[in-house]
Order: C-alpha cells, then structure tokens, then sequence
C-alpha cells in the first residue's frame, strides 16, 4: 500500500488478499455455527420422540424402561446444551478479537456434546430394541438381556469403518 498526503494506493494482490482473508474468516464462523445448528436440531429431534415416549408410555414398559428412557432425557437435554453454545457464545463475543479462540471453544463444546449425544443415541436404541422385541417375541424371556448388547451393534460398525478409514488414510499418506 502507498499512501500520497491521506490518499491510499492499493496494489491489486494485497486487495485481494485481504478480500479471501475475510471469506475464510466468513467461512470457518458459517462453518462452525452450521454444524453447531444441525448437531441441535438432530438432538433436539431425539429429545422430542423421548419427551413423546415419556407422556405417552407403552402398556409394557417396567420400571427399568423407565430409568432407561429418564437417564436418556436427561442426558439428551445435556446434548443440547452443549450443541447450542457455540452459537450463544458467537452472539456474545461478536465481533471476535481472536477467531482461533472462538474455533477452539465452539470445538470443545461441539466434542464434549458428542458423548452424551452418543449416550442418548445408545439409551433411545436400547429402549426401542427392548419395547420392539418384547412385542414381537412376547414369549422369550431373554430379550432384557440380548438388547443391550444388540444396541451396540451400530456403534461397532461405525468404530470399526472410523479405524479402517484412518488405516487406509495412513497407508495412502506414506
């Protein structure tokens, strides 16, 4: 830049630096605020059909069931919280000073929901696989047992596709 007596002179490249400057930083805060809207809608969709479940209980549904679904609610509600932080954090700090603080804080909140979010999803497929298999089995007695071990199935597969992946990824890479 060239400044004659208060009038600037931009070169074109610095210009236009600055400008992709600014689109990524529009960008990483779309980003992080998208996927932080889509983790709380989805938990937030959970949080419904449990809430559902919990006003309208099935003729069958003991006292475990019912710590079961409670324990997911709960757990569920955390989940919320925490996929909707960033954005209450971006409406308190804006405009930001330092968006590298901003990325690592909405990346905490965002992992440190996963969990529970994986909890609620473990506790709602447990509930279902319980409700489901009693109904259509109505005569074995075993599926109180079976059903948690068959609600880890997804959690399993998708475990063992991460690692693969990651494997193939370190392959590729050397």
């Amino acid at each position: 830049m060239i400044t004659i007596k208060g009038m600037e002179l931009t070169l074109s490249g610095e210009k236009e630096n600055n400008k992709n400057k600014e689109d990524t930083l529009i960008t990483d805060y779309n980003a992080i605020l998208r996927e932080s809207t889509l983790l709380t809608t989805v938990s937030g969709f959970i949080f419904g059909f449990l809430f559902n479940t919990t006003i309208n209980t099935p003729r069958n549904f003991t006292s475990i069931d019912g710590i079961i679904l409670l324990t997911a609610l709960f757990v569920s509600t955390c989940s919320v919280c925490l996929f909707v932080m960033p954005v209450v954090y971006h409406n308190l700090q804006y405009p930001y000073r330092d968006l590298e603080k901003f990325k690592r804080r909405s990346h905490n909140f965002i992992m440190f929901g996963l969990i529970p979010g994986a909890i609620t999803l473990y506790l709602g497929l447990l509930l279902g696989l319980k409700l489901g298999l009693k109904l259509s089995f109505p005569s074995v007695n075993y599926i109180d047992y079976l059903s948690p071990f068959l609600a880890l199935i997804p959690f399993v597969i998708v475990f063992i596709i991460f690692k693969e992946r990651k494997r193939r990824w370190l392959q590729y890479r050397h």
